[in-house]
């Protein structure tokens, strides 16, 4: 899932039961360019976490088959899904309800209804912070591999700007907009660097940017 389409957009998983708030959430962040991946309940959840990595998690809590809280405590467990950011959404907005959906392994607890835009900016906020840690991860870890480039990739001025925003977390909406050009530019950029490098996805691209001070 997430090396096919990881040069163009980010991946999410989109856990409900209720078909008409999967459809209207889905559009809303397909719409803001993210690519939606969803699923009925936990366990058709964990099937497909199977083998797939998706860059964020948005959850209900109470589904048939497998609730929110023993899919997040599966995932937490799991040495390949424990890093993903994870979002609850519940109808439940009690002060104990937030605190239990935290403490099960939630990063972010939004209450039923929400408004589209602040559901963007918590995913938003949480892709931003995987991506300080895993940049924290890379300076830190003197034993951690490099990444494997070619030594003569020579990048152009306005791709060594799009890869500082990428190595910053930033989508490729945001970096349209701050270099005011269209998103498929930017996604071209990000494919063109992509291929440049031989690298697979944009956490490579940040990680071999971070690593050579290119951002």
């Amino acid at each position: 899932m997430k090396d096919g389409n990881a040069g163009d957009q980010k991946t999410l998983l989109l856990i409900d039961d209720d078909p008409n708030l999967i459809l209207l959430v889905k559009d809303y962040l397909e719409f803001r360019g993210y690519q939606v991946i969803t699923a009925e309940n936990g366990r058709e959840a964990l099937d497909i976490l199977n083998g797939n990595s998706p860059d964020m998690i948005i959850c209900d809590v109470m589904m048939p088959e497998m609730d929110g809280y023993a899919f997040v405590e599966h995932v937490r467990e799991n040495p390949e899904t424990e890093w993903i950011p994870l979002l609850f959404l519940s109808a439940k907005g009690q002060s104990q309800d937030r605190v239990k959906g935290l403490n099960t392994g939630a990063d972010v607890y939004m209450v039923k209804p929400f408004e589209p835009e602040e559901l963007v900016a918590q995913v938003e906020s949480s892709l931003k912070q995987a991506s300080r840690l895993i940049r924290q991860q890379v300076r830190g870890s003197s034993s951690a591999p490099t990444i494997s480039v070619p030594f003569d990739v020579e990048l152009t001025p306005t791709e060594l700007k799009v890869v500082q925003f990428v190595a910053r977390g930033m989508a490729n909406r945001e970096i349209a907009e701050e270099l005011q050009v269209s998103q498929r530019t930017i996604e071209s950029h990000v494919s063109n660097m992509l291929g440049k490098t031989g690298l697979h996805n944009r956490t490579e691209l940040a990680r071999w940017a971070i690593e050579n001070n290119k951002a």
